[in-house]
């Protein structure tokens, strides 16, 4: 049987490797999980309660987890090493430090995983800025000493709406392989989309297939979402000061999730969604409508559910329930949401890689 046994480093709730086990239930393919790090005690309370760890290291701490070189070495061996590794520091709305910032610095304990380790493929994923941060300087470094290390280095944006998720959101991932790969092989969004559209014809996965967010939001929720009128006014605000951007509710593809919507941003940062929306006979009529302020002021509208969060990553109803189940609250289910890789990318990717142009 093939196996693609892997490393998940920042693991955060587990997003490549739900990839990876639906990938090899639905094409036979052996998984295992050699071990994972991730230091926030919530995720790890959500990856415990949805994957099995019986033969699968918990190396905590990165940074003191690679302080050791025999730690590393002790390591079973895996074919592939992913992460998502922290973006705050490449981010937009984060400092842009790049690798001044200690978490920044955070690339360099996966270098030092790959110089012992040897790994034949590498999956990395991170905000679109970082192909241009610091003058691209920041990029050509982890590039470079990839590069040195005997990896080829591909990489591309990828849209998580253009893998069967009702959610924009661009994000950078980066493949490299020390095995000698065919002239004819690509690594770009384009290609890989073929195949995914290809596998959606087959019906042979189990992944989460959206049209658009209507698939996902429920008609009826605990009134707990719902704006409160306080709130409101400033929720569909477009803006102040130096800063204006229209703000739209009821979004048929959501716009990008992220850690801190839990804060609840505007509405042309976050996503929001009124009751008649919701239960109308003709969603997409109300959804066209672009209303006035004073308008949208008179209508009850809601946040994005824990649940309808993670189910816009490509995780199920049963992820969320036992992690809920487990004791992560709410609060901590959105923010890790909006931390996830996407699943479906994920899985996209390695189906083309490993599935359609058999690399190993």
């Amino acid at each position: 049987m093939l196996k693609l046994n892997h490393l998940e480093l920042f693991a955060g709730i587990g997003g490549f490797r739900r990839a990876f086990d639906l990938l090899g239930q639905d094409h036979g393919i052996g998984v295992p999980c050699a071990g994972f790090s991730e230091i926030d005690k919530s995720a790890k309370m959500t990856y415990k309660a949805n994957y099995d760890l019986t033969d699968t290291l918990d190396l905590g701490d990165i940074e003191l987890f690679t302080q050791d070189s025999k730690a590393i070495e002790d390591l079973p061996d895996f074919t592939v090493l992913t992460g998502g590794f922290p973006c705050q520091s490449f981010s937009m709305m984060g400092l842009q430090q790049g690798f001044d910032d200690e978490r920044g610095n955070l690339f360099f304990n996966i270098l030092k995983i790959l110089s012992i380790k040897k790994p034949p493929f590498v999956l990395l994923e991170n905000v679109r800025r970082l192909l241009t941060h610091d003058d691209k300087r920041t990029f050509t470094v982890i590039c470079q000493s990839m590069r040195s290390l005997g990896y080829s280095v591909h990489y591309d944006v990828f849209n998580t709406q253009n893998f069967g998720l009702a959610q924009k959101r661009n994000r950078v991932f980066i493949f490299a392989s020390r095995v000698p790969l065919p002239k004819s092989f690509e690594f770009n969004q384009k290609k890989v989309m073929l195949e995914f559209q290809g596998l959606v014809n087959s019906r042979n996965h189990s992944l989460q297939i959206q049209k658009d967010v209507l698939d996902i939001l429920g008609r009826d929720v605990d009134r707990k979402y719902f704006l409160s009128e306080k709130i409101k006014p400033t929720i569909l605000s477009d803006g102040t000061g130096n800063y204006f951007s229209k703000s739209t509710i009821n979004c048929l593809v959501a716009r990008p999730l992220t850690a801190t919507m839990v804060k609840m941003h505007r509405a042309n940062q976050d996503n929001y969604y009124s009751h008649d929306f919701l239960n109308s006979a003709d969603p997409y009529s109300i959804a066209a409508l672009d209303l006035p302020k004073t308008e949208l002021l008179k209508k009850d509208i809601r946040r994005l559910t824990p649940k309808e969060a993670l189910l816009l990553q490509g995780f199920s109803t049963d992820f969320y329930k036992k992690a809920f189940a487990s004791g992560v609250s709410e609060f901590q289910l959105l923010k890790q949401a909006g931390n996830a890789v996407s699943v479906n990318t994920v899985y996209s990717i390695l189906y083309y890689l490993f599935i359609r142009e058999k690399l190993i």
